[in-house]
């Protein structure tokens, strides 16, 4: 399929901006209300970081997965999807925060924080029209 192609796809608008807020929601609840100290802070360390980080990602996951059970449930698998690319994009904040040292106190540390979300928001409107357009 060429990109016009793929631009020429007519979509339910309001399917659309249902489904992404769905994710949003998981987003907001698996980052800030269920994950836990262990998890938040385990990521962010040299070693060990990689049972919090899976857990995390495992939580996103089952969000995913009940949304996609929902919406168009051949799609199940974007959960594993969601998994990896959580995982990575968390991963990459994690590594690099520990490698520059920065901390809440630097702009710097917020503009990381901002690229990890935009990053988790555009994940989201992928599965979201992924899970429409099949």
């Amino acid at each position: 399929m060429s990109f016009s192609e793929l631009l020429a796809i007519e979509l339910p608008l309001g399917l659309i901006i249902l489904v992404f807020i769905l994710f949003e929601i998981k987003q907001m609840l698996a980052d800030f209300v269920l994950q836990n100290s262990w998890m938040a802070g385990g990521k962010q360390q040299a070693s060990g970081w990689m049972a919090p980080l899976a857990m995390h990602c495992t939580i996103h996951a089952s969000f995913t997965l009940a949304i996609a059970l929902v919406i168009n449930p051949s799609f199940w698998w974007l959960a594993f999807v969601d998994f990896v690319v959580h995982f990575s994009i968390d991963f990459a904040k994690a590594r690099i925060g520990l490698a520059t040292g920065w901390t809440p106190e630097r702009q710097s540390f917020w503009s990381l924080f901002g690229a990890d979300q935009a990053c988790h928001s555009l994940t989201h409107l992928v599965l979201a029209l992924t899970l429409i357009a099949a």
